[in-house]
């Protein structure tokens, strides 16, 4: 089978990490990206074609140029604030340009979609650990915008065979234990680069939003799923979709961390002191998220490696300081 591997979004953090785990698997990736999150540095197994999803014209010179037998669709606006925001923005970038993918993909006789999906569609949970078959009722545009994206999967994969996975992730944390690439948003929202930051540079403080919830220590509980875990899972779902399909799996380890286990693990792992601002709880934020990551071991065969908290900041870590 050709292994051209067309990866939207592939300059950013989870897609640049599954672009080098695909070449390490013998995969030639081909990263289109408009670089508006993403970093040119960050492509380095594979072409690069600067431009949007949005752009059909583009979409189709890329699928006649080099002919990728999958796509893996990273492509996507993540900002859940700015969701709330500028509704639009997310309608139009996550669902409408997804649509210009899927429709590319059908005019070019591409069948394999796997798609980057997440935790939000589920919305605020009724038990924990979460299983996928779990109401779908996102609270805010972002969760609703992936939500729309997997309705239309279910579309097109009955009206034109297009075999689908859609990954449903946690929380993406660590980085390439080999330094090589990791984790560069800006803004930041993600807990773990933050507590790292404010272990950094004392100037910076980390909030701790609530610290009455019902959990051990008070504070909320997360799943975090290290990087690399997550771009072993995208590969064995191109492959699992080789023969199979449709599938809709939650990524995750299983187990959660709490905001103040975080920070503890940081004070560990770098040695330095790190004091966190205690704020009142935010809206919207639920006591517990964690996966049932069960069906993604039955089916993808996939399990987690990097399952200690400690090692997935120390990659962070390392990396944040190179």
């Amino acid at each position: 089978m050709n292994k051209t591997i067309l990866v939207t979004g592939g300059a950013g953090y989870i897609g640049s990490h599954t672009c080098k785990a695909l070449a390490a698997r013998g995969y030639t990736p081909v990263t289109l990206d408009n670089l508006s999150n993403g970093h040119e540095w960050a492509v380095k197994w594979g072409p690069l074609v600067k431009g949007d999803t949005g752009d059909r014209a583009l979409l189709d010179d890329v699928f006649a140029r080099y002919r990728p037998s999958g796509v893996i669709h990273f492509a996507a606006f993540i900002e859940v604030g700015v969701s709330v925001r500028e509704p639009g923005s997310f309608y139009r970038n996550n669902a409408c340009s997804t649509l210009n993918v899927l429709e590319a993909m059908r005019a070019h006789g591409c069948e394999r979609f796997v798609f980057s999906s997440t935790a939000a569609v589920y919305g605020t949970p009724r038990q924990v650990p979460i299983t996928e078959d779990h109401p779908q009722w996102p609270i805010n545009p972002y969760g609703w915008s992936k939500f729309m994206v997997e309705r239309m999967l279910e579309d097109f994969g009955r009206a034109h065979g297009t075999r689908f996975c859609a990954l449903r992730y946690f929380n993406a944390a660590g980085a390439d234990p080999e330094g090589e690439i990791g984790e560069a948003h800006d803004p930041e929202s993600h807990l773990i680069p933050l507590v790292l930051r404010a272990a950094k540079d004392p100037a910076r403080s980390i909030s701790i939003f609530g610290t009455d919830y019902d959990t051990p220590d008070g504070t909320c509980v997360r799943d975090y799923i290290h990087v690399c875990d997550l771009a072993d899972a995208h590969i064995r779902a191109l492959q699992f979709l080789e023969d199979h399909g449709p599938a809709a799996v939650n990524l995750g380890t299983g187990a959660g961390n709490s905001v103040k286990e975080i920070i503890d693990a940081a004070r560990a792992v770098t040695g330095l002191p790190i004091e966190p601002v205690i704020g009142p709880r935010r809206p919207g934020d639920p006591a517990r998220l964690v996966a049932d990551r069960a069906l993604a071991g039955e089916l993808l065969g996939w399990t987690p490696q990097h399952l200690d908290i400690r090692e997935t900041i120390a990659h962070a870590w390392a990396w944040m300081n190179r």
